[in-house]
């Protein structure tokens, strides 16, 4: 693992790190932020996936996240979206390859042999961080926005006992059934709807929801709701009794202005979590 960067932040690192990944066949980066309470031991941490287009550094830079980290002694992990570099499929789309991995494991060419976000989130990188920093494994907890909001969600369900809280920004909460979604799931899984049931919130709230409490924060002036679907998976929360919070906001839009806004909120709710 390459070190590119390591800066003091609020009492503790804010580092930018490189490795070779197995699971995505190119180097990966990462954002991860440490706590002072780290250098005493392992910490709590927080997992936040960003969304289309992103890469580790934007809402390492634009959430405001790591003040209100370092205050409650947690760290805070910032995957890249998607694997990149030249030997890497892409689109000429946004929403589509390099920036845009939607936390699968693609098994249709050409994004099979690099785009396994999925296990990459889940596995690889976690070993990765366990075996370097001073991360407790059996305390994570996970947030996103938009297509990051979508991963949070599915991983947290999909990984039962893995995360003790969720939350998310603005997510992607139905996309089977929304244009972020169905071209992007047809892309890299095929087109048997069946295999994207795990990676849609709302179908997975549908037949199981989360063991833990959820949190999630919508704009009500977004201007993707449309393609966000948030009624579909507020609806599925209240059919199947979950634990949650679901807060449209007022006036706010579906940038880091917002997520910004609510970050506090969020964090505070994963320490209760995490901490007790």
């Amino acid at each position: 693992m390459e070190t590119l960067s390591e800066n003091a932040a609020f009492g503790g690192v804010q580092g930018v790190y490189k490795h070779a990944s197995d699971v995505c066949n190119c180097d990966m980066t990462f954002g991860l932020f440490l706590p002072q309470e780290a250098k005493d031991g392992p910490v709590p941490v927080l997992w936040y996936l960003s969304g289309l287009t992103c890469t580790h550094e934007n809402a390492m830079t634009k959430a405001g996240a790591q003040v209100w980290a370092a205050e409650h002694g947690i760290a805070l992990v910032f995957p890249d979206t998607s694997p990149r570099g030249a030997g890497v499929a892409d689109d000429e789309a946004y929403d589509l390859g390099q920036g845009a991995g939607f936390y699968v494991n693609a098994t249709q060419d050409p994004w099979a042999p690099h785009f396994r976000m999925w296990d990459y989130v889940a596995e690889e990188l976690p070993r990765v961080i366990d075996a370097a920093f001073a991360i407790d494994p059996e305390r994570q907890a996970i947030t996103g926005h938009s297509m990051g909001g979508h991963g949070a969600l599915t991983l947290a369900m999909g990984l039962p006992g893995r995360y003790r809280s969720v939350s998310a920004f603005a997510p992607i909460a139905n996309p089977s059934a929304s244009d972020w979604g169905r071209k992007q799931l047809t892309a890299y899984l095929g087109a048997d709807e069946a295999a994207w049931a795990p990676h849609d919130a709302t179908l997975m709230m549908r037949t199981g929801g989360f063991d833990g409490p959820i949190l999630i924060d919508q704009g009500a002036n977004d201007q993707f709701l449309d393609l966000l679907r948030p009624e579909a998976l507020a609806g599925a929360i209240a059919a199947q009794r979950q634990e949650a919070s679901f807060r449209m906001q007022k006036g706010y839009d579906h940038s880091y202005f917002f997520v910004s806004s609510f970050m506090e909120d969020h964090v505070a709710f994963h320490a209760d979590a995490l901490w007790r």
